[in-house]
C-alpha cells in the first residue's frame, strides 16, 4: 500500500510504499476499553470470549497486510499461524505474481491456499489459507479493472460468506481518489449480492480511518489519502447498508488502537499510527460474534494482524 500519512509520514520511496499507489497514514492517545481484553492486555493468543448469550467462540480468523509475501517470510511474520492457529488467516498486499509465490507460501502444512495475484509484478495481491474446504471460491468482484489488480478473494461456508480484500489507495495528493470512490460504490454493491443470501464477514485493508479516534493525528489528516471525508463517507454508506465495524461493536470509545505505523519516524514505538484494517460483518450476524482484537505487538509488517473470533455451527478443524 502507498504508505504516506499525512505530516509524520512524508514516505518517497520508502521500501513499505506500493509501487504505483502512493498514500497517506496518522494517529491519537490515551485508552479506554469497554470489553476486557486479557488477550491484548497480556500479548497472549489465548482468549474465553463468548458470545452475548455465552457460547464460546470455536472459530477464528486472522487478516494481516503483510507489505510482500517474500518479506513476510524472511521476517518470520508467517510464525502467527502456529501462535494464532486461526481457521482462516487472510492476506493482503501479497505483491507476488503466481508463479513466483515461494514454496513455503504455497504449502502450509493444515492449510489449502488460495491467492489472487496482481497483473502488475510487486503490487497489492490477496491469499487466503483456510483448515476448512469452502463450498465455493470467487476470485475478484466482477469488475475488470480492480480484478487485474488482485483485490479480493470471497469462499464461501456453510454458514457465510469470507471475503477478503485489499482497498485502492487514493494515493499521494489524492491523485487516484476517483478511482478508490469507484471501487468504494462497486464493493458495497458487490457485499449486498452476497448478502442477500447469508450473511458476509469481510475482512482486509481498507484504506481509511473511519472516526478521528482511529488515527493519532486527525486534524492534520483531513485532506489526505485514508482520512478524506469522502473515503470515510464512503465507509459510513456501507455500515449504513447493514454492516458492523466489529472493533468498535466491542470497543466504541477505544483510543489509541491502530494497524498501521508508517516505518518513519519511529512511529510504532510511539504509537501514532492509522486503523486501517477491519472486520466487518452484517449486521444479522451480530450475535455469532465474540471478540475483535488488534494484535499490535506482532511485528513483520507495517500492519499488525487483526482476529476475529465467532462461535458458528462449522466444527473447528484441529
Amino acid at each position: 500500500m502507498a504508505k504516506k500519512r499525512g505530516n509524520d509520514a512524508a514516505k518517497s520511496g520508502n521500501s513499505s510504499s506500493e509501487k504505483g499507489e502512493p498514500a497517506s497514514k496518522k494517529l491519537k492517545s490515551n485508552s479506554v476499553q469497554e470489553k476486557t481484553s486479557s488477550t491484548e492486555a497480556s500479548e497472549t493468543f489465548h482468549s474465553e470470549a463468548v458470545t452475548n448469550s455465552g457460547e464460546k467462540w470455536n472459530f477464528k480468523i486472522v487478516s494481516w497486510n503483510i507489505n510482500g509475501l517474500r518479506a513476510w517470510l524472511q521476517n518470520d511474520g508467517h510464525s502467527i499461524i502456529a501462535k494464532e492457529d486461526p481457521d482462516v488467516i487472510c492476506l493482503q498486499e501479497t505483491k507476488c505474481s503466481k508463479d513466483k509465490i515461494p514454496e513455503a507460501a504455497l504449502n502450509v502444512p493444515g492449510y489449502k491456499s488460495y491467492f489472487m495475484s496482481a497483473e502488475k509484478e510487486g503490487y497489492a495481491g490477496v491469499a487466503v489459507y483456510s483448515k476448512v474446504a469452502p463450498l465455493s471460491i470467487a476470485y475478484g468482484v466482477s469488475d475488470g479493472e480492480h480484478d487485474k489488480e488482485g483485490r479480493a478473494i470471497t469462499l464461501k461456508f456453510e454458514d457465510f460468506y469470507l471475503v477478503t480484500a485489499y482497498v485502492p489507495n487514493s494515493g499521494r495528493g489524492l491523485v487516484t481518489l476517483d478511482k478508490r470512490l469507484n471501487w468504494d460504490a462497486i464493493f458495497l454493491k458487490y457485499l449486498q449480492e452476497l448478502d442477500k443470501e447469508k450473511p458476509v464477514i469481510m475482512c482486509g485493508d481498507l484504506n481509511v480511518s473511519h472516526h478521528e479516534i482511529d488515527l493519532a493525528n486527525p486534524k492534520t489528516n483531513r485532506k489526505n489519502a485514508g482520512f478524506t471525508q469522502e473515503e470515510r463517507d464512503g465507509f459510513t454508506k456501507l455500515l449504513e447498508a447493514g454492516f458492523v465495524d466489529s472493533f468498535r461493536h466491542f470497543y466504541p470509545k477505544k483510543e489509541n488502537a491502530y494497524t498501521f505505523w508508517t516505518y518513519m519516524r519511529n512511529a510504532r514505538a510511539k504509537n501514532v499510527g492509522w486503523r486501517l484494517d477491519y472486520f466487518v460483518v452484517s449486521e444479522r450476524f451480530k450475535e455469532s460474534l465474540c471478540d475483535s482484537l488488534i494484535r499490535s505487538w506482532v511485528m513483520g509488517s507495517d500492519h499488525c494482524p487483526i482476529t476475529l473470533l465467532i462461535h458458528t455451527k462449522m466444527a473447528r478443524s484441529s
